[in-house]
């Protein structure tokens, strides 16, 4: 993996060649090796590129020229079965210059143009400048596991792979106000930061001197309810499929010319992911697993070192108390250029720093299990409400009976009313939705008078919703509309971000993830409902496919979020003592967001309440917490004037 950064510029004087040095400079984790810079003669474009070398050690510097000179590469990310792509491409006549699989994308456009970039397999980011068509085309892998970044400033386009990349070339470091609102940092492409914005994962971007277009070139795609009604599904035959298709993707990305290890939380994925690359591999791997010393209810290491005496691998237990939480916070956030609302990126900060010390660059994750195969409780909880088709109706009966109906991380009440119609245009509810909504109401209480009247205008659920493809959605079962809306929204922007690139890539590690295949995606889409979850028990199919690499007692054992111990939770401790100091900082003045006295009441409260109930106001004081750091971190500013109320668009659910 590697970082870049792209300008295209339309206006007049512009010091390309500074603000290219400056803005990839800042982004030197993501690419400790090498470091490169091309500028067109005209001035007005140029890429820069920070090298981590996985493939190609010696020769694969970026970025990557044509022959003739008019077509310039810089990607960060891995293409799998490069080899098989690149020998077509030579046999076309095509002359390689790397050893390097990012070359492959290279002369798949110049020989068949941005189509030919949809046969890539992989974790990616890259951007393509033809000086012929004089436009640069951005792409992002098919499920947004590697990070790009888009914005316009004084008729200048800039793209890279970290939002501080753009700010370091000369973007001004402003708070957007409607994207923390709308929560569109996490519904939508938005960012914290006013005009910055991701690129919309399966996407390809196109800049030219007429500005930015966007389309789609692949999107998950799950049968008709009607269809899957229609068809004939044996587990005994999709299970034994199942297998050979993860085994597939995980060989893929054991391919690197540097030592592979495994993250092993204590769950089914993680160790499904070191079973199959050990049973691959031949011989033993390291597995690298997070252990809460300070709370046995948070810690998995146990059942991580099950599943390492089951693989035989040689295992390391990372211990994180919450003081390595509080100290490694806010640089932690510098990454993440987005809020905590649990300290868990921190931890894998933290276990991603021991895995660099240990001389590993890559490494197997089992992130994206859940969202292929249906194994959050929302989605179980989505089955046994709306899509119950096919099963056991006794053991549906029993399990709805058990849904705690009063559980205040699930109720209607506090649903907003856009998101009330969201689920009206669905025909049902969205489980996860009301989680968020859960610990929302609280923040939302603690909003400045402007914030609240703006939020209670904008409809951020109905606005999501009406961007979502309804052919994706429409005529599909319940749990697969849930799966594709959480795709959409929480997998790229928190999953993939909090939990992945940004705290393996601020150490320079690269994250592998077999289970995103997009080849495996599409044939999990397929998979009906009833058979993702079956039993009462999530990810069904999948634990039956991984069945021979798992101990037993992983194979059984139900879904266990990772999560670190929440700040609020038992004694004082470093921790803690960081969110109350910052909540009590002048950093939270500086926020366009709250009033500082309803949180800092809120904070001195929340000490007299019960442990469930500061568990579930953890979330709201780590968010804020996080803003304060970021607002530190970029010195931010706000925009000029904040809108006055009566000149924002009313949006009625």
């Amino acid at each position: 993996m590697c970082g870049f950064l792209a300008i295209f510029h339309t206006g007049g004087h512009h010091d390309l060649r500074a603000a290219l040095l400056d803005g990839v400079s800042v982004i030197r984790h993501r690419g400790p090796n090498e470091r490169g810079i091309w500028v067109d003669p005209s001035g007005k474009v140029g890429l820069a590129h920070a090298r981590l070398s996985i493939i190609g050690l010696g020769n694969g510097r970026q970025p990557i020229s044509s022959q003739d000179g008019s077509v310039h590469l810089v990607v960060n990310g891995e293409f799998y079965d490069y080899e098989q792509i690149r020998d077509e491409l030579v046999a076309r006549g095509c002359v390689f210059r790397t050893d390097s699989d990012s070359e492959i994308a290279l002369h798949l456009y110049c020989e068949f143009g941005a189509a030919g970039l949809e046969r890539l397999r992989g974790e990616f980011a890259l951007v393509i400048y033809d000086a012929n068509e004089r436009h640069m085309i951005v792409m992002r892998d098919r499920f947004g596991i590697k990070p790009v970044f888009v914005t316009e400033h004084d008729g200048t386009i800039y793209i890279g792979s970290e939002i501080k990349a753009l700010i370091a070339a000369g973007v001004p470091a402003i708070w957007d106000e409607d994207a923390y609102i709308s929560r569109g940092f996490y519904l939508e492409n938005k960012t914290l930061f006013r005009k910055i914005r991701s690129v919309t994962p399966g996407h390809f971007l196109t800049v030219s001197s007429s500005g930015l277009r966007e389309h789609s070139y692949w999107d998950l795609d799950f049968p008709t309810a009607e269809s899957l009604e229609r068809g004939t599904f044996e587990e005994e035959n999709i299970v034994p499929e199942l297998r050979e298709k993860i085994l597939e993707a995980v060989k893929l990305r054991m391919r690197s010319d540097v030592p592979i290890a495994v993250y092993l939380s204590g769950g089914v994925d993680s160790a499904a992911m070191l079973g199959c690359a050990t049973h691959l591999n031949g011989a033993p791997l390291d597995a690298f697993n997070l252990s809460f010393t300070d709370s046995e209810s948070y810690d998995e290491r146990g059942f991580a070192e099950q599943a390492a005496t089951h693989a035989g691998a040689r295992f390391h237990a990372i211990p994180v108390n919450q003081d390595d939480l509080a100290d490694n916070f806010s640089e932690a956030l510098w990454h993440n250029e987005t809020p905590f609302f649990n300290a868990h990126g921190v931890a894998k900060f933290i276990l991603s720093r021991a895995v660099r010390d240990a001389g590993v660059k890559v490494v197997i994750t089992g992130e994206g299990s859940d969202e292929i195969f249906a194994g959050y409780p929302h989605f179980r909880r989505d089955m046994l409400l709306y899509n119950a088709q096919r099963q056991d109706k006794e053991l549906v009966t029993k399990l709805r009976a058990n849904l705690n109906s009063a559980d205040a991380t699930y109720a209607d009440e506090v649903l907003p009313p856009d998101a009330a119609w969201m689920a009206a245009q669905l025909g049902h509810g969205v489980s996860w939705v009301n989680n968020q909504a859960s610990w929302l109401a609280p923040l939302r209480e603690l909003y400045d008078e402007e914030t609240r009247w703006r939020w209670e205008k904008m409809g951020p659920y109905r606005r999501f919703y009406s961007g979502v493809a309804q052919s994706r959605i429409n005529g599909r079962d319940p749990v697969h509309k849930s799966m594709y809306l959480w795709a959409k929204t929480f997998l790229p922007n928190f999953v993939l971000t909090t939990l992945g690139d940004r705290m393996e890539m601020a150490h320079s590690v690269e994250g592998r993830v077999p289970l995103l295949d997009h080849h495996l995606a599409e044939y999990a889409c397929r998979i009906p409902v009833w058979l993702k979850i079956k039993g009462g028990v999530e990810k069904h199919v999948f634990r039956e496919a991984m069945r021979p690499f798992i101990p037993d007692a992983l194979y059984r054992r139900k879904k266990h979020y990772f999560r670190a111990p929440p700040a609020m939770l038992g004694e004082k401790n470093r921790l803690s003592q960081l969110v109350e100091d910052t909540i009590h900082g002048d950093a939270l003045q500086d926020i366009p967001f709250f009033d500082t006295t309803l949180v800092r009441r809120a904070w001195s409260d929340a000490a007299k309440e019960s442990p469930a109930r500061r568990a579930l106001l953890d979330p709201v004081f780590m968010e804020i917490a996080s803003l304060c750091s970021i607002q530190r971190s970029f010195r931010m500013s706000s925009n000029p004037s904040r809108t006055a109320p009566d000149r924002i668009m009313e949006v009625t659910a």
